[in-house]
């Protein structure tokens, strides 16, 4: 009589059909990646400033420290360029002048006068 091995008897999972998955995982971006280690430069450079401003002893100044150690690690010194700080102070004022003009547009629409409906009676039950 034949003998079944064990490995034999054992079911495999079912695999997914031909072609749902993908043959490689999805990968970052590396262009965005470095946009963030950029600005991360930045962030830290002013956490750096703020330090002396509060004070290292106070709650804010410890709060900054904190931060500044656990993100320096992910961005090397010097890494932010005088020109990539140039363009980053540009884009926030842009946003702040788009933003600027949102706001004006709202306040402009609150001040005009809105035009009164008349009042319905109410129906008699």
């Amino acid at each position: 009589m034949p003998q079944t091995a064990p490995a034999a008897t054992q079911q495999q999972p079912p695999q997914p059909p031909f072609g749902s998955s993908s043959a490689t995982g999805p990968t970052q971006n590396k262009g965005y990646e470095a946009a963030a280690a950029q600005r991360l430069g930045l962030v830290i450079k002013q956490l750096e400033e703020l330090i002396p401003l509060a004070g290292a002893a106070s709650d804010i100044g410890k709060a900054c420290l904190d931060a500044l150690n656990k993100l320096v690690k992910f961005v090397p010194a010097g890494s932010v360029s005088p020109a990539a700080e140039k363009n980053n102070i540009e884009q926030m004022a842009m946003r702040n002048a788009q933003s600027n003009q949102q706001m004006q547009a709202l306040k402009q629409m609150q001040a005009q006068p809105q035009p009164q409906q008349p009042a319905q009676m109410p129906k008699a039950a």
